[in-house]
């Protein structure tokens, strides 16, 4: 049957008998791309500072606040007297920290990036320091375009250093920034990670900071995370993993969240960094996780164990035994649709694998939940319904066939030949062709044929051999002709065409 009209990064995901079942699921990373591009990460890539809440840096700043205008801050800012360099960052501060449209670009043609990276490397004073570092936090907080000039001003290195800072709140400030720098893209992560900023930021996991501080170093470890071509490499990822394994075992949400998006940035689409998560033992904690009220942890934790089973054969059976499947089906349940869409496309990787993990799908009951959303989800989860079951009928055996067919699959699949989109009618027709060439083998197709009759596709199908696509219309015809036009002697014979 053709299939042009099917984009081929989800062609390749639909697998055929003959092939490695691991092959398979490769084949079917591309698809990932598709759902992380229809739904933006919750994870911000970049946060800006608007009221820092730690801990005072110093029992009372150098001099009072003083509102300045642009013009006082750049004259303030380039003086020799440390005092008034001082009050021009604070002000330029300020300014950086409006909620709304904060004039990121003014400051920047304003030449005072160089002059606030400067303002980095002054260790006798902190306060300075600081406020330099909370001004570059919230300049990289914006476009690619703002977090180059941070970095071609050369502000890495200074902030690295300033992770060394006996003033804890100077550390926190420049690991902020340091995550906006690295959230930007896997350029500037690279060269954080080059200059060997992880280490620094590793000390403060196992040391007494405050709840705030933490949070912000898991956020800009997801960050080092964060990104492909090229993915971090795997030395990084040997460094961080054991921080992240011990942060997954933390009570706070925010901090569980952040770590989850870490390790869901690891697994996708790279069997070496995928290998290295599985490695640690953690997807037990993960399926854990995906029991969580908190949409914040369930995501990222859904999402990461959704990476792994686009693995290999042996990861996939390593999130089975983790207890995956015995969790999906609440989760197809749930009542939000974009946790249906994560938990159904889950379950198509692990669909595509072999009988032994289509065995396993089959006994913790995912049919029923599965045949609920092909009924009455919306169209985004249906398509996704509908993507399991193409990848769960190409590699089952014939008991597990006719276990789908006798869960009520095909009268929701019937009803989506009405839907308008191309794609999707393209792949159930495909699959009612393929289920009645497999019944057809068995002596079984005559009363496959009485059901999709009776459920109303025997009709559908003939008026999709109208259908404006020449592609789904060859396709209803094919089957029409094959399967639903035989002679008293059960041969074949043209049929009578397209009904007018």
């Amino acid at each position: 049957m053709s299939t042009l009209d099917v984009p081929q990064e989800r062609l390749r995901k639909f697998k055929y008998r003959g092939k490695d079942a691991s092959v398979r699921r490769q084949q079917r990373v591309a698809m990932s791309l598709e759902l992380r591009k229809a739904k933006k990460d919750e994870q911000a890539l970049k946060r800006r500072n608007i009221n820092h809440s730690s801990a005072v840096l110093v029992p009372e700043a150098p001099v009072k606040e003083v509102n300045l205008t642009l013009e006082e801050i750049i004259k303030s800012a380039n003086s020799s007297d440390p005092a008034l360099c001082f009050l021009a960052t604070q002000a330029a501060r300020k300014m950086l920290s409006q909620e709304r449209n904060p004039p990121l670009k003014v400051f920047i043609e304003a030449g005072l990036i160089p002059r606030l990276v400067e303002f980095l490397k002054l260790s006798p004073h902190p306060h300075l320091q600081f406020e330099a570092a909370w001004a570059l936090t919230n300049i990289a907080s914006g476009t690619s375009e703002h977090t180059q000039a941070v970095v071609k001003a050369g502000a890495i290195r200074p902030l690295i250093k300033l992770l060394s800072s006996p003033h804890v709140t100077v550390c926190e400030q420049a690991a902020w920034a340091l995550g906006n720098i690295a959230g930007d893209g896997p350029e500037f992560r690279d060269i954080i990670i080059s200059n060997k900023a992880i280490p620094h930021l590793l000390t403060f996991i196992s040391s007494n900071i405050s709840i705030t501080f933490l949070r912000i170093i898991t956020w800009t470890l997801s960050n080092l995370c964060r990104n492909k071509n090229p993915y971090p490499c795997k030395e990084a990822v040997r460094q961080m993993l054991p921080a992240l394994i011990h942060l997954l075992s933390h009570h706070d949400s925010e901090i569980l969240s952040d770590t989850c998006w870490a390790l869901s940035y690891l697994t996708e689409g790279c069997d070496k960094h995928t290998s290295q998560v599985v490695d640690t033992g953690v997807l037990p904690r993960l399926v854990e996780l995906m029991t969580s009220s908190e949409l914040n942890i369930l995501t990222p934790s859904l999402r990461t164990v959704g990476n792994v089973v686009t693995g290999t054969d042996y990861h996939t059976q390593l999130a089975i035994d983790a207890g995956m499947l015995k969790v999906l089906p609440q989760l197809l349940r749930h009542p939000r649709s974009s946790i249906q869409k994560e938990a159904a496309w889950a379950l198509s990787n692990v669909a595509a694998g072999p009988r032994h993990h289509i065995q396993q799908l089959i006994m913790c009951d995912l049919l029923p939940p599965l045949v609920a959303l092909l009924k009455n989800a919306e169209f985004k989860v249906q398509k996704e319904a509908v993507w399991t079951v193409a990848n769960f009928i190409t590699g089952a055996s014939i008991d597990q066939l006719s276990q789908l067919v006798h869960s009520g699959v095909l009268g929701p699949l019937i009803n989506l030949l009405t839907a308008l989109d191309v794609r999707i009618v393209i792949i159930i027709l495909d699959i009612i062709s393929f289920l009645l060439q497999e019944a057809g083998m068995q002596s079984e197709k005559e009363s496959l044929c009485v059901l999709i009759e009776e459920s109303g596709g025997l009709d559908k199908i003939e008026a999709l051999q109208l259908h404006e696509n020449q592609h789904i219309g060859r396709a209803a015809l094919k089957i029409i002709e094959n399967h639903f036009c035989e002679d008293e002697d059960g041969n074949s014979f043209p049929g009578p065409g397209p009904r007018v």
